[in-house]
């Protein structure tokens, strides 16, 4: 569930950023009493994420305004489809318009590529999962619309987990002592993930028993070989030019998760328009 204070505070910077004076073409041509009537339609076929953040852009800019949702966030949608209607006063929908599409846009194309790439592993047992690399200020409405594609959530930010990482490893002077000293140091509650290149990491993170292995950029072939030596001890992920080409071949190897930072860092935004009518 998406915290409407924190909606809030990412719309009020949107909006801020867009029109910090106003808006002087829809000021100059467009009556203060002028009412008008759209709807969003789905331009390419996709899942929705972030109607409701859509809907509050609006809402929060003049509660005056009637939105209507047709198609939840979650919802596969065809081209052609409409999404949600609007009506209320034209200069206010055409001065939220644009961040409003912008944000429903691009959650929704995070939320249809996640869908892509969990269609591909659903009959095997591995979750796919979503990394940091978001657009700053956005990362939980990113990490929303992972869910809302039918992925899941890693860590939210650097206190959320331990995630011990190569220059870490390179700065304290091996994966033993790293893993030995945080160990020390966190609650009981925390597990500890390591991230590893080859075989003898792998080895040396399950000796110091790492909870969770990440395997960085490996082949097909050293991804079996690391399923085999750990032999169930810790939890394996895949991480690494993840494609909805290569995942099925790398779910199949065996590990448990497999996270792909192209579904927040370079994700396409799928095609939304909003048109008066």
């Amino acid at each position: 569930m998406l915290s409407k204070i924190y909606i809030d505070s990412i719309i009020k910077r949107a909006l801020l950023e867009d029109m910090n004076y106003g808006d002087i073409t829809t000021d100059t041509l467009i009556s203060p009493s002028q009412i008008s009537k759209g709807n969003f339609i789905a331009k390419e076929d996709g899942v929705i994420a972030g109607i409701e953040v859509a809907k509050r852009v609006f809402k929060f800019f003049d509660d005056t305004i009637e939105f209507e949702i047709y198609k939840k966030d979650g919802s596969f949608v065809k081209k052609g489809e409409i999404i949600a209607c609007i009506e209320g006063k034209t200069a206010s929908i055409l001065k939220c318009e644009r961040t409003a599409l912008n944000l429903l846009q691009r959650l929704s194309g995070i939320a249809t590529m996640t869908r892509n790439l969990v269609k591909e592993v659903e009959d095997t047992k591995v979750r796919i999962v979503d990394t940091r690399k978001t657009i700053p200020g956005l990362r939980v409405l990113e990490k929303y619309a992972v869910t809302m594609g039918g992925g899941y959530n890693h860590r939210f930010n650097l206190s959320d987990g331990v995630l011990i990482k190569d220059n870490h490893i390179f700065a304290v002077g091996g994966i033993k002592e790293a893993i030995n000293k945080i160990r020390n140091k966190i609650p009981h509650t925390m597990k500890i993930e390591i991230e590893v290149e080859n075989l003898e990491q792998l080895k040396e993170a399950l000796d110091a028993k790492a909870d969770i292995i990440m395997l960085d950029n490996m082949s097909l072939d050293m991804m079996r070989e690391a399923v085999k030596i750990n032999n169930g001890r810790a939890l394996l992920e895949a991480s690494g030019n993840i494609t909805v080409e290569n995942v099925r071949d790398i779910a199949k190897t065996g590990v448990d998760i497999i996270s792909c930072g192209a579904l927040t860092h370079s994700v396409k935004a799928l095609d939304i328009s909003l048109k008066f009518i």
